[in-house]
């Protein structure tokens, strides 16, 4: 444990050291997009890893990112204020979508399409109010011409980055408090067998609902910084099925059940969306899904751990089985010797 912690703090001091000490803006933009969209991926596997495939993620970014500009365009709200107002317009819809869906037992596949559609929904809507949002043309953050701090807009990439940093690091520490809380033992028997869990005492539905909450409010955080990064937003960047479906991407083939798992999904996902992009240009526009898809496909059949988990699992220490155990299963499996 002690070394860990002290790895731990090695990597986050040259993390924090490195924008310092390297100021390239291109690859300081792509630090950024990667550590924004770690937490993003964190903030789904928080679901994910318990069972609870939600495709509705798109929907919950859209609106932190939506939320946040609206309020302060229209309005003049701080993002210091709304991007709070977004969580929390994230995490009603998240109990109003999951309390009937927990409820009432719907479950499995019954529930990816009840988050798929609201997803779609989310996008319709943004899509839809174009008078305000700017629909599929986009919609741009009014520039700030007084405090940037206030506006949460900064002009150079340090900052930026780190900013990124704190909000990536606060989605490992929730990931950890998760991890060592008694609710991920309940969501593990809920993800094994709901009755049995009811039955030993385990409230499903306010567990479900909890780590809901958690996950929906975490990946509106994460669209709201990401719209005051780019300082520009489309419907199809930020919500719909394609962003949620690159969520379920880049934990599932970093490693659903490791806490940096989701970061090294987002390098992939970052590094070969930058990739087609240089080397193809518009010709390339989509490809990135495709791609995602296969892959997808290929690591839930060959690396189901994902990359990282396989890797600790390889470096783990194989533990000798006592010989008489060994001789017991050799007398299970041979009867009469």
């Amino acid at each position: 444990m002690t070394g860990r912690l002290v790895a731990w703090g090695a990597g986050l001091i040259a993390l924090v050291a490195l924008p310092f000490l390297y100021r390239d803006p291109y690859h300081l933009h792509i630090l950024v997009l990667i550590l924004i969209w770690s937490f993003a991926y964190t903030s789904w596997s928080m679901m994910g890893r318990f069972g609870l495939v939600s495709l509705g993620h798109g929907g919950f970014m859209g609106i932190g990112a939506y939320v946040t500009a609206l309020l302060w365009n229209h309005l003049g709200w701080s993002p210091w204020v709304g991007i709070p107002v977004s969580m929390i317009a994230a995490g009603v819809l998240a109990l109003i979508i999951g309390y009937p869906c927990f409820r009432f037992r719907i479950t499995g596949h019954y529930f990816v399409l009840v988050t798929l559609a609201l997803s779609g929904i989310v996008l319709q809507v943004i899509t839809a109010t174009r008078d305000y949002t700017g629909g599929s043309l986009g919609y741009t953050p009014n520039r700030a011409s007084g405090n940037k701090l206030l506006a949460l807009q900064f002009d150079d990439k340090t900052s930026w980055y780190l900013v990124a940093l704190a909000v990536w690091f606060s989605g490992i520490i929730v990931w950890h408090v998760i991890d060592r809380s008694m609710s991920r033992y309940a969501l593990e028997a809920i993800s094994e067998d709901e009755d049995a869990a009811a039955a030993a005492g385990v409230n499903v539905t306010a567990e479900k609902l909890k780590i809901t909450l958690i996950s929906a409010v975490m990946t509106a955080l994460a669209g709201a910084v990401y719209c005051q990064y780019q300082m520009f937003i489309t419907p199809d960047t930020v919500s719909g099925i394609a962003v949620s479906l690159q969520m379920v991407f880049a934990a599932i083939v970093g490693g659903l059940f490791v806490s940096l798992g989701p970061t090294i999904g987002a390098v992939i996902t970052i590094l070969l969306a930058e990739t087609l992009r240089i080397g193809f240009g518009t010709k390339a526009v989509g490809w990135d899904n495709l791609v995602y898809g296969v892959l997808l496909v290929l690591f839930i059949i060959f690396l189901p751990k994902g990359i990282l988990g396989s890797v600790l699992d390889r470096l783990k220490p194989q533990r000798k089985v006592p010989r008489a155990h060994e001789q017991k299963a050799v007398q299970i499996a041979r009867p009469g010797t």
